[in-house]
């Protein structure tokens, strides 16, 4: 088993390499197992499908059922894994800080904060966002075990999607001490691109319907693309239309789309 200081050793050569890397997001420990086996070299957990596990919409998961998701999933693989943990569960630095100690508990190589706040469904002023972006940072590198923190900017998300605001924000972020910063949603190429040059620290793109290939995404200089919550969604969906077809109709035409049981075994095994 590899141990948690070569993942993050990994994740930090991953990051400061001068090349793309793709980081999907599993659910699950078999779904985190079966990433792995196809090759990626970094996953992240996901909020959402976290959620959906437990038969919850997104932002409904504690932070104690969180960690514990963490755990099980760190355990489960042998490849860095980076944590969707929404505001990190804190609305105090002190709040902020446990909730990243306990990531580090768990055994992640990075974890994430945005500025969406879920109680009032308002973006973070961007003082106090900042402050928030500090207080995490200062929690993930001040151990033996350095996660790399991630700042979110959510206005795409959140019916802001004004660049100048997200610029803004994303370099408060990274003077505020985060490794890797990330607008989701954010899909125009030519935005990208400035964003790029304009935080000069690793960015992450989500993957989004009709937005830049991985290809374009690495001719601009991005350096990570994760997937959110859609591979879960995906497979939620492909459950969906089988089961459908089941009740519906009583037939079976699924059953060659299933997973082949040389992966499964692989991967599982």
């Amino acid at each position: 088993m590899i141990n948690q200081a070569d993942k993050i050793a990994r994740f930090q050569t991953l990051h400061s390499a001068d090349e793309l890397f793709l980081m999907p997001n599993p659910w699950d420990v078999g779904s985190a197992r079966l990433f792995q086996h196809l090759g990626f070299p970094a996953l992240a957990t996901t909020s959402s499908g976290h959620a959906a596990t437990l038969g919850r919409p997104d932002q409904r998961v504690t932070r104690d059922e969180m960690l514990e998701h963490v755990a099980r999933m760190a355990a489960g693989t042998e490849v860095p894994l980076s944590v969707d943990s929404e505001r990190c569960f804190g609305d105090t630095p002190s709040e902020i800080a446990e909730t990243v100690q306990g990531m580090v508990e768990a055994g992640a190589a990075g974890c994430s904060i945005e500025d969406y706040d879920p109680g009032t469904e308002k973006i973070d002023k961007v003082g106090n966002a900042t402050e928030r972006v500090a207080a995490a940072a200062e929690a993930a590198h001040s151990g033996p075990l350095q996660l790399i923190l991630t700042a979110r900017a959510e206005g795409y998300l959140y019916g802001r999607p004004e660049l100048e605001d997200i610029t803004e924000r994303l370099i408060a972020y990274r003077d505020a001490g985060a490794d890797v910063v990330y607008a989701p949603g954010l899909s125009d190429l030519s935005e990208i691109k400035a964003l790029v040059e304009t935080v000069e620290i690793p960015l992450n793109v989500l993957n989004w319907p009709g937005g830049p290939s991985v290809d374009e995404l690495a001719s601009v200089g991005v350096r990570r693309v994760s997937t959110g919550g859609a591979l879960a969604w995906s497979a939620y969906g492909a459950a969906n239309r089988a089961a459908g077809e089941l009740l519906e109709s009583g037939t079976y035409t699924y059953m060659p789309t299933r997973l082949p049981e040389s992966i499964r075994d692989s991967a599982f095994g």
